[in-house]
């Protein structure tokens, strides 16, 4: 593949991944403060609408669109006739970004709960929740960029 388009699918997709990961990051912040929200109120109404929004206008999207251009890198890397499938290191990386598709996949069951009003966990869980989207990054941003493996 020429360079240039390499470089251009590499940009989108860290782009991708930047939007992914702040949507990730936030809409776990949203629920929190949903927590407190009295069902039925003016302020829980209007988290119902930034969660909905959040999700299927930037994070899907993303979700998509990093996933897509993941691929597309991984199969046209230098590394073999496959692409960078071959390496451990994006072995390991394809499982960390299983594990944010699968987390990503609840809190898209928990925001339907919220707009359901029938949330079953505490503000200290969603806390909880929030930051294992920050561990995995860490790990992927690691995988990518020393490729230990």
């Amino acid at each position: 593949m020429r360079g240039d388009l390499y470089a251009w699918l590499k940009a989108f997709h860290i782009i991708a991944v930047i939007a992914w990961m702040a949507g990730m990051l936030y809409l776990p912040r949203l629920f929190v403060y949903h927590c407190v929200a009295e069902k039925g109120s003016v302020q829980s109404e209007t988290f119902k609408v930034m969660e909905r929004r959040l999700l299927r206008g930037i994070i899907n999207p993303a979700m998509i669109a990093t996933i897509a251009l993941g691929l597309w890198l991984a199969w046209t890397g230098p590394d073999s006739r496959y692409g960078w499938f071959a390496a451990p290191w994006l072995q390991a990386k394809i499982v960390l970004i299983i594990a944010m598709a699968a987390l990503h996949g609840l809190f898209a069951r928990w925001r339907k709960d919220f707009a359901a009003d029938r949330n079953r966990h505490s503000q200290k869980f969603y806390r909880i929740v929030n930051e294992i989207p920050a561990v995995l990054v860490i790990l992927i941003v690691l995988l990518v960029v020393l490729k230990p493996f």
